[in-house]
């Protein structure tokens, strides 16, 4: 087992990572979602071009074990938390410049955009995987469900808020506008960060192999180590089959809403609101399980994992069937369920993945976060492309918009009981850490 120390991290530290998270959602947000629309209307550039720039900044993600590498090795985990988020920020507002200078000099302006992403990949890689890192040493077993939940609620917290207040400060549009507005909540999160680290970390973060430089074993030798435990290596194939699942649906939902069920923008909206408010409640959910003190009998991460999981793939296989059966298919009921499932599988998995952090050899416990992150990032770069081109694919076999995405969604419900399989057979975190690792450190 580790060596290092928890320090009892207490719910008011908790929520001060997760004003972290909250940042980090509120610059994001700007990369992901308002210039994508900026490029798309305003600049009437092709739709590839931002999906582009954002499958770049999750391909930087791939670093993340580099990032966790480096908080293990280094005095603090918070020194890379604040650094992160500063790339983070420079790249938002680089990335607002780029967008402004397409207008006039389209070419020098895609380069500009193409290097702010590989910043925001950077950015995001450092300080979330230090982030999870530091919440996985200093977390209670008791409470990190509850902290995983917290966490991304705020995360989702600082998405929606900066979504709304961004919006409206963008009108009327216009590129020196839309500087002013990343400037301003790049500033604002770097500075609600300097805020929320300040004096977090505990000295007794690290074990106490890691105080001299000499003795820090290299890059790929670290690596190499924590991939050759079979645990972590499970959990991270594990990590990318259900986050592909998760997100393959991502972009065809809304137009499956439209296109078999006739429903208009605002109705397709107002469905993927209500898939988010059962993610929502199932986050809460496995909060409130995982700190009550009737966790034994209400289950474990590892089961809600498992069986939220299984629920996902029986939703998404109810899915497949909503355009056979037409207008009386309970879609709305249905989508919430799947929400409900989504929500639970994934706030236990992260649970999980603080757990496991901290098993098998002591001072790896950034570079496991890193592995996962990779994976996950991977997983999101892909799923959300896969479940376009597959919907392309399968409408022009089956000539009908029910069948294909019915099938797609079927995919989805197999990829989710893959993963429930996959889950399974992950070692408990409650097991003796002997058990995680693939044999006993030299």
């Amino acid at each position: 087992m580790s060596t290092a120390r928890s320090s009892g991290m207490g719910w008011i530290d908790i929520l001060r990572c997760g004003l972290v998270q909250t940042a980090l959602g509120a610059i994001v947000v700007l990369t992901t979602s308002t210039y994508n629309r900026v490029m798309v209307v305003e600049l009437a550039l092709p739709a590839m071009v931002p999906g582009a720039l954002v499958a770049l900044h999750y391909a930087i993600q791939l670093s993340r074990p580099r990032w966790g590498y480096g908080s293990d090795m280094g005095a603090r985990r918070t020194n890379w938390i604040i650094g992160g988020v500063a790339v983070l920020g420079i790249g938002a507002v680089l990335a607002a410049i780029a967008t402004g200078w397409m207008q006039t000099a389209a070419t020098a302006g895609m380069v500009l955009a193409v290097f702010s992403f590989v910043l925001i990949g950077a950015g995001v890689g450092a300080a979330g995987t230090s982030l999870l890192a530091l919440l996985a040493t200093q977390v209670d077993p008791a409470r990190r469900a509850a902290a995983a939940t917290i966490t991304w609620l705020m995360m989702i917290l600082g998405i929606a808020v900066t979504a709304t207040i961004a919006g409206k400060m963008l009108d009327p549009f216009s590129p020196e506008r839309l500087i002013a507005v990343a400037a301003s909540i790049a500033g604002i999160a770097l500075l609600v960060t300097l805020l929320a680290t300040w004096r977090l970390e505990r000295s007794n973060s690290f074990p106490a192999d890691q105080s001299e430089p000499s003795q820090k074993p290299p890059f790929r030798q670290v690596f190499a180590e924590v991939w050759a435990e079979p645990e972590a290596r499970r959990f991270s194939i594990f990590v990318f089959v259900s986050m592909l699942a998760y997100n393959t649906q991502d972009l065809i939902l809304e137009p499956f809403a439209g296109l078999v069920f006739g429903m208009t923008p605002g109705e397709s909206t107002q469905l993927t609101g209500v898939q988010h408010g059962g993610v929502f409640l199932g986050m809460i959910l496995v909060a409130l399980a995982g700190s009550s003190p009737l966790r034994r009998w209400i289950g474990s991460l590892k089961g809600w994992t498992v069986w939220g999981c299984i629920g996902s793939g029986v939703m998404m296989a109810s899915l497949s069937l909503a355009g056979i059966v037409g207008p009386e298919f309970p879609l709305q009921i249905t989508v919430f369920l799947l929400g409900l499932a989504n929500g639970a599988f994934a706030v236990a998995a992260i649970g999980s993945m603080m757990k496991l952090a901290g098993y098998g050899r002591p001072g790896r416990e950034g570079i496991r976060m890193g592995v996962w992150g990779a994976a996950q990032a991977l997983a999101f770069g892909i799923g959300g492309f896969m479940g376009t081109i597959l919907v392309d694919i399968t409408q022009a076999v089956f000539r009908d918009p029910a069948l294909a995405y019915g099938s797609v969604f079927a995919f989805e419900g197999v990829l989710f009981l893959i993963s429930a399989i996959l889950a399974a057979r992950i070692d408990s975190p409650d097991r003796p850490a002997q058990r995680f690792m693939a044999a006993p450190a030299e």
